[in-house]
C-alpha cells in the first residue's frame, strides 16, 4: 500500500473537533454538491457527467494501494503461479470496492465519525477492535516497507555506498538506510502542519518516482506485445477465469518439471502450494488493507461531503480505483511471468553465471530443507558443511531446478522485470527509484494515518503533538523491520506482514457491516427493499471470504492456537458487550 503524500494531505485537513474550513473550501464544497443536485435532476447521462467531472477522491485510495505491498505481491503472483492467477487480484480489489462503498455510504448518510459511531450503535468492542487493528496494520506494515527502501538503496540504487561493494557490514548498511528513510519520513511528518512549497515539492518528486516503475511496467507489456513472439494473449485472458483450486493445487506452468521430479513431486507440490497460498493472502490484503478501511471515511468527512456526494463516492471508488488497480497490477504480473515463472534463477543450478549471494543462501535454504525431509533433521545437521553440500549436488536436476524456481527474488533480482524496455543496467536505476519512492510515500501515509488514529482515541484535533507522537511510533516501529527479518529477502518482508493484516481485515468489514445496518444510526436513511438485500448479500459475500482467508492464515501460521484463542476471546467479549450495552436512541428520524 502506498500514497503520494499530496493525496495524504486530507488527513492533515482539521478534523471535526477544529475549527471549520476557510471560506473559500466551502465555497467549493457547496458548488460540487449543488452540482451533484441539479445534475440528478436533470437526468442519469448529466449525473454520469457530473460524476466524471468531479472524480478524483478515488485516486486516493487508488495511491494508497498502489504500492510497495501490491507491487511485491504482483511480482510474486506472477513469479509463482503464472497466467493463472490474473484473476485473483481484480477479485480482491472487487470485494474491497463492495465494503469500501458501504463504508462511504454510512459515513456520507449520517456525517458522523465512524470510531464514535461504532461505539455507540453497533459495538464498543468493535470499534475499539477496528482502531486498535488499524494501529498495529500500520506498525506491522511500516516494518516491510523500510526493508523495501534499504533494498532499493542497497541493491539497485547505492551498491557501492551502503550495499556489499561499499564494504560496509551488512548491518551498518542497514541501518545507515534505516535512519535515512526515517529522518527524511520523520521531517514530512512534522511540517505537514505548516504545508508550504518545500513540502509540495518532496510531494511531487515522490509521486513522480512511484509514476515511473508503474509507466514502466505498462512499457514492458506494450514491448513485449509488439516483439517477435509476442504475448500469449489468450493465456493471459484466460489467466481471469477464477481458478478457487490453485489454493491446493500447483500453477499449470509447473506439470512437466513435477512429472519430472518422480517420487518427490508430492514434497515439491506441497511447497509450491504454501508459498501460492502466503502470496494469494499477500495481494489480497494488499488490495484493500484495514487501514484504507480508516482513512476512507475520515478523508471525505474532510472534505466537508455528505449525503449529496454518495453516488459520486461510489462511482469513483469503482472507477478511480478499481481500473487503475487492475491494469497496474495485470501489467506488474505479466512482466514478472515473462521474466521469471517457471525459469531457474540463473546460475544456482547450471554454474553458468555468478548468482547473487541472497539467491545462493536461499536455494541452499530450499534444498536443505528438502534433505532434511528425507534424512531428518538431526542426521542432516550433523553431517560437515563439505558433506551436505555434497548431497544437495547429488539430488535430482529436476529437483534442484525447482528449488531454483522458487527462490525468493529480491530488489535486484526483481528489477530484471523491466529489462526488456529499458536493459539490465538501467533497470536497476528505474526500479530502484520507484520503489525508494514508493517505500518512501507508504511509510508517510501510514505514520499519517497512525497519527491520525491515535488522535481520534482520545477525541483530539488531528494536528500537532498527538498526531506527530502517533506517527513517530508507526515510524519506530517499521524501522525494526530490516533487523526483525533478518536475513530474509527484502521484498519477501510483504508476505509474512500482509498475512498479518490479512487477519485484521475481518474486523472492519462485519463491523461496517453491522454499521450500515444499524437502525439506530441509519434510521430512514438505510436503503430499502431490493436494494439493502442487494447490499448486504454484496457485504456478507466480501466479509465471508475475507474471514475463510483470515481463519486459513491463522490456520497456516506458526501459532495457530494462539491465533484461534485471541480470536475466540475477541468475539466472546463483543458478545457480552452486546448484550450487557445500553442501546442507544433510535435515529430513524434522520432526513
Amino acid at each position: 500500500m502506498t500514497n503520494p503524500p499530496d493525496r495524504a494531505t486530507d488527513l492533515a485537513s482539521p478534523s471535526p473537533t477544529t475549527e471549520a474550513e476557510p471560506t473559500l473550501a466551502v465555497s467549493q464544497v457547496d458548488a460540487d454538491r449543488q452540482l451533484l443536485v441539479d445534475a440528478r435532476q436533470r437526468g442519469p447521462f448529466q449525473l454520469l457527467g457530473a460524476f466524471v467531472k468531479l472524480s478524483g477522491p478515488g485516486w486516493l485510495q487508488s495511491a494508497i494501494t498502489l504500492g510497495g505491498g501490491s507491487l511485491a505481491g504482483s511480482l510474486y503472483l506472477g513469479v509463482l503461479a503464472g497466467y493463472d492467477m490474473m484473476w485473483w487480484q481484480p477479485m480482491a480489489m472487487i470485494l474491497g470496492v463492495i465494503m469500501l462503498s458501504a463504508i462511504g455510504y454510512v459515513t456520507l448518510s449520517t456525517g458522523e465519525r465512524p470510531f464514535q459511531a461504532i461505539r455507540q450503535h453497533v459495538n464498543p468492542v468493535l470499534a475499539w477492535g477496528w482502531v486498535i487493528a488499524t494501529i498495529m496494520a500500520n506498525m506491522v506494515w511500516c516494518m516491510p516497507q523500510f526493508g523495501l527502501g534499504t533494498a532499493s538503496l542497497r541493491q539497485n540504487l547505492f551498491p557501492g555506498l551502503v550495499g556489499e561493494a561499499s564494504g560496509l557490514s551488512p548491518f551498518s548498511g542497514e541501518l545507515a538506510c534505516v535512519i535515512g528513510l526515517f529522518l527524511i519520513a520523520f521531517t514530512v511528518i512534522w511540517c505537514y502542519d505548516s504545508g508550504g512549497w518545500g513540502i509540495k515539492l518532496f510531494e511531487g518528486i515522490l509521486k513522480a518516482m512511484v509514476g515511473v516503475v508503474v509507466l514502466c511496467f505498462f512499457g514492458v507489456v506494450v514491448k513485449l506485445s509488439l516483439s517477435g513472439n509476442g504475448l500469449e494473449w489468450a493465456a493471459i485472458l484466460n489467466g481471469f477465469i477464477p481458478r478457487p483450486h490453485l489454493f491446493f493445487t500447483p500453477a499449470e506452468g509447473y506439470s512437466e518439471i513435477l512429472a519430472q521430479a518422480g517420487p518427490a513431486a508430492e514434497y515439491w507440490s506441497t511447497q509450491i502450494v504454501n508459498m501460492q497460498q502466503q502470496v494469494m493472502i499477500t495481494a489480497a490484503a494488499t488490495a484493500v488493507g484495514i487501514n484504507m478501511t480508516f482513512l476512507l471515511p475520515y478523508s471525505m468527512l474532510a472534505r466537508g461531503w455528505d449525503k449529496e456526494f454518495r453516488g459520486l463516492a461510489i462511482f469513483d471508488l469503482g472507477t478511480a480505483l478499481f481500473i487503475p488497480y487492475l491494469l497496474a497490477t495485470s501489467c506488474v504480473v505479466i512482466a514478472a511471468i515473462n521474466q521469471f515463472h517457471v525459469q531457474p534463477a540463473p546460475g544456482l543450478v547450471d554454474g553458468t553465471t555468478v548468482a547473487s549471494p541472497n539467491l545462493v543462501n536461499g536455494y541452499k535454504d530450499i534444498l536443505n530443507k528438502r534433505l532434511i525431509a528425507i534424512e531428518g533433521k538431526d542426521a542432516f545437521e550433523a553431517l560437515p558443511a563439505e558433506n551436505q553440500a555434497a548431497a544437495r549436488e547429488a539430488l535430482p536436476q529436476a529437483e534442484k531446478e525447482l528449488a531454483a524456481m522458487l527462490v525468493q527474488r529480491d530488489a535486484f533480482d526483481l528489477a530484471n522485470s523491466l529489462s526488456a524496455l529499458v536493459g539490465s543496467g538501467t533497470a536497476q536505476y528505474v526500479f530502484g527509484i520507484g520503489v525508494l519512492g514508493m517505500a518512501l510515500s507508504t511509510i508517510i501515509i501510514l505514520m499519517l494515518i497512525n497519527g491520525f488514529a491515535i488522535s481520534e482515541i482520545f477525541n483530539l484535533p488531528n494536528e500537532g503533538t498527538p498526531r506527530r507522537i502517533g506517527a513517530l511510533i508507526a515510524g519506530l516501529s517499521g524501522a525494526l523491520g530490516p533487523f526483525v527479518f533478518k536475513g530474509d529477502a527484502k521484498f519477501w518482508l510483504t508476505v509474512p506482514t500482509s498475512m498479518f493484516g490479512m487477519v485484521l481485515l475481518p474486523i472492519a468489514y462485519f463491523t461496517f457491516f453491522a454499521l450500515f445496518n444499524s437502525r439506530s444510526l441509519m434510521g430512514d436513511l438505510r436503503p430499502k427493499g431490493l436494494k439493502l438485500i442487494i447490499w448486504n448479500i454484496l457485504m456478507l459475500i466480501a466479509a465471508t471470504i475475507a474471514t475463510m482467508l483470515c481463519l486459513w492464515t491463522i490456520a497456516i501460521s506458526n501459532a495457530p492456537v494462539f491465533g484461534f484463542t485471541a480470536l475466540g476471546v475477541f468475539i466472546l467479549l463483543a458478545v457480552i458487550v452486546h448484550f450487557l450495552r445500553t442501546p442507544s436512541p433510535s435515529s430513524s428520524t434522520q432526513t
